[in-house]
């Protein structure tokens, strides 16, 4: 995904959106979905090219001794942060999130496990951490988790093309390899491009 905005930056605007996968209400201890995790991570990799890190792994492996509770709301909210100050990076950031997590083992859950990305996005630390508490931006974060609903977003990740205000096309559900989202992007904007036409000579 990164390397896609990056390949069409000058083109399109990217938005990230938080899908509340995980509602802070209902979160679970890690052990809760350790065993799903241990079995399907290999998968992952084998898939993906993606590396899971000793450092998460080892609370996948010792849940017991872990003192994680995932939940999704304090990274939308810290995410909600970050987007202000570089919102034309929130591909970037969304990655530096998810490496913070599944390759450094940090607990997405703790503000502290941001405060490595602050400096690289110019986010000022008293105000970071004065807005994480914030009840704005964890309002912000639930208006992102009702849109996604309103589109419909049931998997994550999901990559949708917004051509009109209610006009939207499918690019990626899941994994999906670059090769793939390019040509399904210029499928679609082959489409367009034969539908503009035709309404012009029309």
């Amino acid at each position: 995904m990164a390397a896609f905005a990056e390949r069409y930056k000058d083109f399109f605007h990217f938005e990230v959106l938080s899908g509340g996968m995980i509602p802070k209400e209902s979160a679970k201890h890690i052990k809760a979905m350790a065993g799903f995790i241990g079995d399907a991570y290999k998968r992952v990799e084998e898939l993906t090219g993606a590396k899971f890190g000793a450092d998460y792994l080892w609370h996948i492996q010792n849940p017991d001794e872990s003192d994680w509770v995932p939940e999704s709301l304090t990274p939308s909210i810290t995410l909600s942060v970050f987007k202000e100050y570089a919102p034309e990076k929130q591909v970037q950031i969304a990655a530096d999130f998810q490496k913070a997590l599944f390759e450094e083992g940090r607990d997405l859950s703790d503000g502290e496990a941001y405060r490595h990305l602050l400096e690289k996005y110019s986010v000022p630390a008293e105000a970071f951490y004065q807005k994480l508490s914030d009840p704005v931006y964890a309002e912000k974060a639930r208006y992102e988790f009702a849109l996604c609903r309103q589109l419909q977003v049931t998997g994550f990740p999901k990559l949708l093309l917004q051509t009109a205000d209610t006009k939207f096309y499918l690019l990626a559900e899941g994994y999906t390899p670059l090769e793939t989202l390019n040509a399904r992007l210029e499928n679609i904007m082959n489409e367009l491009a034969t539908s503009q036409k035709n309404s012009t000579e029309n």
